[in-house]
C-alpha cells in the first residue's frame, strides 16, 4: 500500500460505530472497514489465517474478509469501526492489515468529532449537510494519511534509548494532555514492563513522577510569567482536579500554589 493509490481517490464514510463486544464484519464488495482500538486490545480472525492481536488499528479489505473480532473475555475493550468506500469505483485500493501510529491522541480527537457529527440529531439544511459531509471526508482522509505515513515510520527499528528520548520529547510537548503508561509504552513500541524499566533507567524516575515533575515546572513558569489563577494554571498543565494539583505542587516544591505566588511578590 502506498500514497500513489490515495492520490486519485476520495474516501466517503458510510457508517461509524462504537463497539465493545465480539462481532463479525462481512466486508461487502466495494466497502472497506477501518478498525481503531480506543481501549484494551482485540483479536482478529480471518479464514485460514493466524489470528492477529490488535491494540491500535487494522484495515479490513473485502477481498480478505469476513473478519471476526474477538474481545478478551476477562478484559474490556472499546473500538471504532469506520465503514467507507472509495470513489471513483474501480481504482485499486489495497490497504489491508495492521496499522500503527505515533499520533493516537490526534486520531482519537478526530474520532470524537466524527462520532459527535454522526450522532447529531438536530435537523440540518442542505448546505449544512454538504458542509458536514465534506468535513467528515477530510477527517477520514487525514486519518488514513496518518496511518499510512506513520505505519512506515514505525517499521524502522530504533534503539531503545532513541525510543525513550522520543517519548521524553513527546511528553515535554504534550504534558497537558492525558498521558498514560500503556499509551506511551505502545507509542515506543515496547511492552509496559520493558518500557517502565528503560524509562526509569534513563531518567531516574517513574513515568508518572517525571510527568508530575514536568507539569509542576510548567506551572511554576506560568505563575511567574502570567496572572492566571491557580485553578486555571492547574487545568493548563494537565490536572483535572485542583486539589490533586495542589497536593502534588506542595510535594514537589515544599509550598502550596498560593504560598509560591505570594513568595514571588
Amino acid at each position: 500500500m502506498n500514497f500513489q493509490q490515495l492520490i486519485p481517490l476520495v474516501p466517503l464514510i458510510e457508517q461509524i460505530e462504537t463497539c465493545g463486544t465480539s462481532l463479525t464484519l462481512g466486508c461487502p464488495s466495494g466497502m472497506y472497514q477501518l478498525i481503531i482500538v480506543r481501549r484494551g486490545h482485540i483479536t482478529l480472525h480471518q479464514n485460514n489465517q493466524e489470528p492477529s492481536v490488535c491494540s491500535q488499528a487494522y484495515a479490513c479489505h473485502p477481498e480478505h474478509g469476513p473478519y471476526t473480532i474477538q474481545v478478551p473475555k476477562t478484559k474490556t475493550a472499546e473500538y471504532i469501526v469506520i465503514t467507507y468506500r472509495m470513489i471513483p469505483d474501480g481504482y485499486p485500493w489495497s490497504l489491508h492489515g495492521p496499522l500503527t501510529t505515533l499520533s493516537e491522541i490526534k486520531i482519537h480527537y478526530m474520532l470524537d468529532e466524527l462520532l459527535r457529527t454522526t450522532e447529531d440529531i438536530h435537523p440540518l439544511s442542505v448546505e449544512e449537510i454538504a458542509a458536514q459531509t465534506i468535513r467528515k471526508r477530510m477527517m477520514l482522509e487525514r486519518i488514513l494519511f496518518i496511518y499510512l505515513y506513520e505505519s512506515h515510520l514505525t517499521q524502522d527499528k530504533k534503539s531503545s534509548s532513541e525510543s525513550i528520548e522520543e517519548i521524553l520529547s513527546y511528553m515535554n510537548e504534550h504534558y497537558m494532555l492525558e498521558l498514560s503508561l500503556p499509551m506511551l509504552a505502545r507509542r515506543a513500541g515496547m511492552s509496559v514492563g520493558y518500557f517502565t524499566v528503560l524509562f526509569k533507567k534513563q531518567t531516574g524516575m517513574t513515568m508518572m513522577n517525571y510527568l508530575y515533575t514536568l507539569r509542576i515546572e510548567k506551572a511554576k513558569q506560568m505563575f511567574l510569567h502570567t496572572d492566571l489563577l491557580a485553578k486555571e494554571v492547574a487545568g493548563r498543565v494537565g490536572f483535572i482536579d485542583y486539589f490533586h494539583f495542589s497536593k502534588v505542587f506542595k510535594k514537589k516544591t515544599g509550598t502550596s500554589p498560593s504560598e509560591f505566588v505570594a513568595n514571588q511578590n
